[in-house]
């Protein structure tokens, strides 16, 4: 096959755009089963995963060979390649990486790096990095302690962010902290690439993570964002909690993924219920750091809506596997989730607390599968016309319910989101697209705006602001089939949308270094984004019009060609007479 870069300067006509759509259909057009690595972050996805990705893996299609293509690809098509790159392909990536691993596209930071995680940070061959996605692999998903096989979720994000949100790929640095693993499987098996023992106390820990983000800092500077993926229950808080007044840095399990809640239950309510936040009661199925990271994100928005601190976390009641967050109970409370902590009678059975409290929306963060039983589903819908259903556990095994049994169990009443993607639901002769309340609806958008604003603090006020955004891109279409988030495959729209806020709102809490104010933020967003084409080594042609010309010094260029300026005969002097 030629080359598919040697084409790009035959023809002036053959613009990059145009390009790129010939070479996108030619090469759609070839994908096989025969191919080894294309997908999560290029080529973690491989041969016998699942039946289907086989169409996807074809070697000219991965980041290596061409990565503007691989990007364009995603960027045009979300819907198709979005479920390859995210869950549930991911979480089998990782757990396969070390059988599919070939080179590394990210940066391993080891617990043995202590002292020196700068110079470690220095082999990374780009210098303008804005942004790293960092995880110790400790609970990847659903799938618990997967050590360095993390690093494929870390690669998905950082493909997500150029993908879906623009930023440029050489700007992005995904990075695994190797502290060991829990997982004996994963120690006695001869493909793990990672330190093969166990994890190392919490000192040794947090002394490598303030030395990777002082590093950080250093190196590249007090505007790049970081962004935590993927850290165990009892680190994500303490972490993010500890280290957000000082550097640009969220958690995109916490705060990402209560945005995309929020904003779900904002449609819910505002437009279909036609309810506020505020009147209804909300019980989580997991009072982990993403589920606590919810609840304090809802609170905050029903707080928004007139009601005291105190009354918004009344709203709020949390259930996990020792059952009801009340004081009193003997396994006591995590210290994350302390705020939500009531005055209650110990209650192990969740069915009885939604009886109990009268749940109208269930939201379930625990990923464990098929927690929502028929029995569960139909208690919460005799509490509400519209009983509001969110399992949101990933992977897809690992959700609460299916989108089918919800429907199946509300008698098609519920509005349904769910962590993972599921197909169309047919109940009663209608058809149900259910929404996937899924964080990159809000990462790259928030990450493209801090950016692009170079703003050095990420504040809970973004998430608020880039759930409201989010909703209103929700359109009554989506809402007519059941959706309550929008079509995926606008979500290069909503990313530039998010963004532009983020950098209005960042301006606004003077929590940036750009200078001057942008007068369009949409504008000014769209021309610092990645662009999905191929950049040319021929000068541009343009033609003017009829009569147009341009003077440039001793030169008139016409629109037919060059022609050379006349020059005027200089008036000779008499010679001096010399006496």
């Amino acid at each position: 096959m030629i080359p598919i870069m040697c084409r790009t300067s035959c023809k002036i006509k053959n613009t990059s755009s145009n390009l790129i759509k010939k070479i996108k259909l030619h090469q759609v057009a070839r994908f096989s089963t025969n191919a080894v690595n294309c997908g999560v972050a290029g080529d973690v996805v491989t041969a016998n995963l699942t039946k289907g990705i086989d169409h996807l893996r074809n070697p000219r299609l991965n980041k290596d060979t061409n990565e503007t293509l691989f990007y364009c690809l995603i960027h045009d098509d979300v819907e198709k390649y979005m479920p390859l790159i995210n869950s549930p392909t991911v979480g089998i990536a990782c757990l396969r990486f070390g059988l599919v691993y070939k080179r590394s596209r990210g940066l391993f930071v080891t617990i043995h790096d202590k002292g020196h995680v700068i110079d470690v940070l220095k082999n990374w061959p780009e210098r303008d990095v804005r942004v790293v996605v960092v995880t110790d692999g400790e609970r990847i998903l659903g799938l618990g302690d997967l050590g360095a096989h993390g690093m494929g979720v870390a690669q998905g994000k950082i493909t997500l962010m150029t993908a879906l949100g623009g930023i440029k790929p050489h700007q992005c640095l995904p990075v695994c902290l190797d502290v060991g693993t829990n997982n004996t499987s994963l120690i006695e098996d001869p493909l793990y690439i990672g330190i093969r023992e166990a994890r190392y106390p919490r000192k040794d820990y947090d002394d490598l993570v303030c030395e990777f983000f002082a590093a950080c800092k250093k190196l590249y500077g007090p505007q790049t964002l970081i962004m935590m993926e993927d850290l165990a229950m009892q680190n994500a808080y303490r972490l993010l909690t500890r280290f957000r007044d000082d550097y640009c840095v969220f958690n995109d399990d916490i705060q990402a993924t209560a945005a995309t809640v929020l904003s779900g239950l904002m449609v819910a309510c505002n437009r279909i219920t036609n309810q506020k936040l505020k009147d209804n009661t909300y019980l989580f199925f997991g009072a982990g750091s993403t589920g606590v990271g919810i609840a304090n994100l809802l609170c905050d928005a029903m707080m928004e809506e007139g009601l005291t601190s105190e009354a918004a976390r009344n709203r709020c009641y949390l259930f996990d596997i020792d059952g009801l967050l009340a004081r009193e109970r003997r396994a006591g409370i995590p210290a994350h989730a302390k705020d939500f902590a009531r005055d209650l009678e110990p209650e192990t059975d969740f069915q009885a607390c939604i009886k109990k409290f009268k749940a109208t929306c269930i939201i379930g963060t625990s990923t464990s599968g098929s927690a929502f039983t028929p029995s569960i589903l139909r208690e919460v819908a005799k509490n509400a016309e519209r009983p509001l259903i969110f399992p949101l556990s990933n992977p897809t095994i690992q959700s609460e319910c299916s989108a089918q049994e919800a429907y199946d169990y509300t008698q098609g009443r519920c509005i349904f989101a769910s962590g993972s993607p599921f197909p169309t639901v047919a109940y009663k002769g209608k058809k149900f697209y259910p929404g996937q309340a899924n964080n990159y609806y809000i990462f790259p958008g928030i990450a493209l705006g801090v950016v692009t604003a170079n703003a050095f603090r990420v504040t809970d006020d973004m998430f608020i602001t880039a759930a409201k955004t989010l909703a209103r891109n929700v359109t009554e279409e989506d809402i007519k089939v059941g959706r309550i988030y929008p079509h995926v495959n606008q979500m290069n729209n909503i990313s530039l949308s998010i963004a532009a806020e983020i950098v209005s709102l960042a301006c606004d809490l003077n929590l940036t270094y750009l200078c001057p104010r942008p007068s369009n933020y949409e504008e000014f967003v769209r021309e610092q984004s990645y662009e999905f084409k191929y950049s040319t080594n021929i000068p541009r042609f343009y033609s003017y019009p009829e009569k147009s010309i341009i003077k440039l010094k001793n030169i008139e260029v016409l629109h037919k060609g060059l022609l050379p300026r006349k020059r005027r005969p200089r008036p000779r002097s008499d010679p001096p007479i010399l006496v």
